[in-house]
């Protein structure tokens, strides 16, 4: 007999089998018990959570020749039969791949032949919410008047995308996403049966990284048991995850607690030079900063980490506060569907960001008066004397102002002092196809702002070198041309600057009429 894979030897084959989902699985032994099946269930929930097994149980436990009334007996040859796959009268359909008007217009003609051997004929429809609309249609009209020898149980991971007429005629039932305490469980008896020697930490890490789907969990210990053997350790565990272990991760945290950037983007890039997986690394890093979190507002008893780990996160704090973790947790953790390659950027960006103080993020936004420009000035401004011209290269993608062209300070209302004050509008209504590349992170960053307007070029100061260094590649830029063209409704360059801190005396005397007659690029 041919080997069977984990999740399915391991199938439960009774409803007490059925791992986490007792709100379940009690409510339909009681309708066994009490023979009021309905004629159509609806199982949904996550993958892997028992839904489609849930509804194989249900099938024999109705069709059951010797019992039925709380549990299959699972000996008799119907529930032998059901449990091989081979009972004619439960058919499995997957709507994926079946759904069109004509496969549903075909189960409807079949519906309506009695059982060939069962008590009851069992549709079970899988991912039923991929029929199409007129499929849907088809299978309402069945649902609305069925045969009484007819039991259909639909099973969908998005129940958002069923046709309400559909729900209305099921009992629903919304399987939830399996604890990882019992998946845990379920690992260590198939362990103890299977001769397969694990670590608690292996297991539990497994458990945490299938996301509450016991067939991912049970996969995985698969995966592992024929790449190692029966020996299986923690390292091996994060060899097959592609983790890279706790210490980088640590060191990370550690650095955003410090306010270290330097340090941490050497870090992050040790990683990537590594050839690790940065997706996971992210996950890892906001599930520490998670443990962070819960520490600091006392909820210790909310993680799953070892003592070890939950020291270090209790002495690192006492020397955070509540709003910088939080910071941290909300900047990385937004990045989790933000990769769409290997780049760092979105990570160091994550990183300067949890470093800014309150008011540099919002001269990031706008350039906002200072407060000593709200004193009233009782001397003439002087005008700004030039800086001496600089040779610098000329950039070949985009053309240049010529040296010593006057920059006249923003009018209110002009287009300029507009994109100033809504650079956060900017941003949000950029075209759909630029809101996933890393100019869009970069210009979203704390410390880049426009600061004038030749013509149609659109200058914008950096407060940081790396940033500027970033955006004037050709991709970015273009990107960032486009962003703001956008805003403007027009074609646009962009030409960038190094400001390193704010400039209060240079706005003051921008304010009072003065003008930049030159730009020094550093």
């Amino acid at each position: 007999m041919a080997s069977q894979v984990f999740y399915r030897k391991w199938r439960p084959q009774t409803l007490a089998e059925v791992v986490g989902q007792e709100q379940v699985t009690q409510t339909l032994r009681n309708a066994l018990n009490s023979g009021r099946v309905s004629h159509a269930y609806l199982f949904c929930g996550p993958r892997g959570t028992g839904k489609t097994t849930t509804g194989r149980i249900l099938a024999k436990a109705v069709n059951c020749l010797t019992n039925g009334k709380d549990e299959p007996c699972n000996a008799c040859p119907m529930c032998q039969a059901i449990s091989e796959g081979r009972a004619l009268d439960v058919i499995e359909i997957d709507a994926a791949s079946n759904r069109g008007i004509d496969e549903i217009r075909d189960l409807r003609e079949r519906v309506n032949y009695a059982p060939n051997q069962a008590r009851y004929k069992v549709y079970i429809i899988d991912e039923v919410h991929m029929l199409t609309k007129e499929a849907s249609n088809a299978l309402l009209k069945t649902l609305e008047e069925p045969p009484p020898h007819v039991i259909f149980i639909l099973a969908t991971t998005e129940v958002h995308k069923v046709l309400p007429t559909i729900l209305s005629r099921c009992q629903r039932f919304d399987f939830r996403r399996i604890s990882q305490t019992d998946i845990v469980s379920k690992l260590t008896r198939i362990c103890s049966q299977e001769g397969i020697h694990m670590e608690p930490e292996a297991l539990r890490l497994i458990a945490r990284s299938a996301t509450g789907s016991l067939r991912d969990a049970e996969n995985l210990l698969e995966q592992l048991t024929t790449y190692y053997g029966s020996e299986v350790g923690l390292q091996q565990v994060q060899a097959i995850l592609g983790t890279t272990g706790d210490w980088r991760v640590k060191e990370v945290v550690k650095h955003i607690i410090d306010n270290d950037v330097s340090a941490g983007i050497a870090t992050i890039n040790s990683v990537n030079s590594d050839g690790l997986d940065l997706r996971q690394f992210n996950r890892e890093l906001v599930e520490y900063l998670r443990g962070l979190l819960l520490i600091k507002t006392g909820s210790d008893e909310a993680i799953d980490f070892t003592a070890e780990d939950k020291a270090e996160l209790k002495a690192l704090a006492t020397k955070a506060s509540l709003a910088q973790i939080l910071k941290a947790v909300k900047l990385f953790g937004q990045l989790e569907l933000g990769f769409d390659n290997y780049s760092t950027l979105p990570l160091e960006l994550a990183l300067v960001d949890c470093a800014l103080t309150p008011e540099e993020e919002k001269g990031s936004l706008a350039i906002e008066a200072e407060p000593e420009l709200r004193q009233p000035v009782t001397a003439a401004p002087s005008p700004v004397a030039p800086p001496q011209p600089k040779a610098k290269p000329e950039p070949t993608n985009i053309p240049t102002p010529t040296p010593e062209a006057t920059i006249t300070p923003p009018e209110p209302g002009s287009e300029i002092e507009q994109m100033r004050q809504n650079w956060r509008q900017v941003i949000e209504q950029a075209p759909e196809n630029t809101k996933r590349t890393p100019a869009i992170a970069i210009l979203r960053s704390a410390g880049v702002k426009p600061v004038a307007m030749e013509d149609d070029t659109i200058i914008l100061a950096f407060r940081y070198p790396y940033h500027k260094e970033q955006i004037e590649k050709p991709e970015n830029q273009q990107i960032a041309e486009k962003i703001i063209g956008n805003f403007l409704g027009r074609p646009c360059h962009v030409r960038c600057i190094y400001e390193p801190e704010a400039n209060h005396l240079l706005r003051a005397a921008l304010k009072m009429g003065a003008q930049i007659i030159d730009v020094e690029e550093k």
